[in-house]
C-alpha cells in the first residue's frame, strides 16, 4: 500500500513540478516522513535526502523539456547558479548534522512564513501592473543564491519556494516563474543529492526502514515517486494547462497551506 500511495504522490509531484516549479519537494517530504514513521525523528532527515534526489531528476527532466525561449530569461545567470550550488552543499551538510526534529519543524515554520508572505505582502497575489513603457522582469540578484540554496537544501524543498515568489514580484507571470524555478532547483539539488547519496549511515540506523538504503535516501520511495512524476511532467509540458494567472497564484498559496498542515500532523 505504501508503494501505491507513493506512486499517487509522484503524480502530484510531477504536476507541482510543472505548475509551481516545486520539483516535488513540498509534496514528497511529508509523504516520505509518513512512509518512514518508524524512524521517529530521523524520518525527517531521510525525507529531506530522498526529496532532494527526486528533485534532481524531476527538475532536470522539466528543464530539458522547457522551451528555450523561456529559459532565455536566465541568460547571464551563471553567478546565481553557482552560488545556489554552494548553498546547496552547505544545506545538505547541515541536514546531516542537525537533529531530525529540528529539520521537521524548520520545514513547518518556513512553509508557514512563506504562506504568510505570499498572502500578505503585495506583489504575489496582486502583481504590479506592467505598462507599455515599463522595463521587463528584473533578474534575481546573484547574492541571494547562497542563502536560498542553503535553506532549500536543508529543508528539502528545492529553490522554488523562494524563487517563485521572488520572480513573481520581479514581473514574471506564474507560468514563467514556475518554469524558471526548475533549473534553479537543479543547481541546488544536484550537489546536495551527491552528498546525501555518499553519506553512509552508522550501525543500527540513519536510513530508511523501507527499501535499500543509499546514504540517507529511501531508494524505494524515490523510485516510486519518480515513476509517478516523470510521465506527468512529459504530458503537461507537451500540453500545458491554461490557468488564469491569479488563480495560479492562489493555487500556489493553497498548496503551501496543505503541506504545512500535513507536516504538522506527522510531527515527531
Amino acid at each position: 500500500m505504501d508503494v501505491v500511495a507513493l506512486l499517487g504522490v509522484g503524480l502530484l509531484a510531477g504536476t507541482t513540478t510543472v505548475l509551481f516549479g516545486f520539483g516535488g519537494g513540498f509534496v514528497t517530504v511529508p509523504v516520505v516522513v509518513w512512509a518512514n514513521a518508524a524512524l521517529g525523528a530521523d524520518a525527517a532527515r531521510v525525507a529531506v535526502a530522498t526529496s532532494v534526489v527526486v528533485m534532481v531528476v524531476n527538475a532536470a527532466f522539466a528543464t530539458a523539456v522547457t522551451p528555450r525561449r523561456t529559459l532565455a530569461a536566465l541568460r547571464g545567470g551563471r553567478p546565481l547558479l553557482l552560488l545556489l550550488a554552494v548553498g546547496g552543499v552547505a544545506g545538505a551538510f547541515a541536514t546531516r548534522l542537525a537533529p531530525g526534529a529540528l529539520t521537521h519543524w524548520a520545514f513547518v515554520g518556513y512553509t508557514a512564513v512563506t504562506l504568510a508572505d505570499v498572502l500578505l505582502r503585495p506583489g504575489f497575489l496582486r502583481p504590479r501592473a506592467v505598462s507599455a513603457g515599463s522595463p521587463g522582469p528584473r533578474p534575481l540578484p546573484a547574492v541571494v543564491g547562497a542563502p536560498v540554496g542553503a535553506v532549500a537544501a536543508f529543508l528539502g524543498v528545492g529553490g522554488s519556494v523562494m524563487t517563485v515568489p521572488a520572480m513573481r514580484r520581479a514581473g514574471h507571470p506564474m507560468r514563467v516563474a514556475a518554469a524558471l524555478a526548475n533549473p534553479l532547483t537543479l543547481a541546488i539539488a544536484l550537489p546536495a543529492a551527491a552528498i546525501h547519496l555518499a553519506f553512509v549511515p552508522g550501525p543500527g540506523g540513519g536510513h530508511a526502514a523501507h527499501g535499500a538504503p543509499a546514504g540517507l535516501v529511501d531508494v524505494r520511495a524515490a523510485l516510486a515517486l519518480l515513476a509517478g512524476a516523470l510521465p506527468v511532467i512529459a504530458l503537461l509540458r507537451r500540453r500545458p494547462p491554461r490557468i488564469p494567472d491569479r488563480l495560479h497564484a492562489w493555487a500556489y498559496a493553497g498548496l503551501l497551506a496543505m503541506v504545512a498542515a500535513a507536516m504538522s500532523l506527522f510531527g515527531p
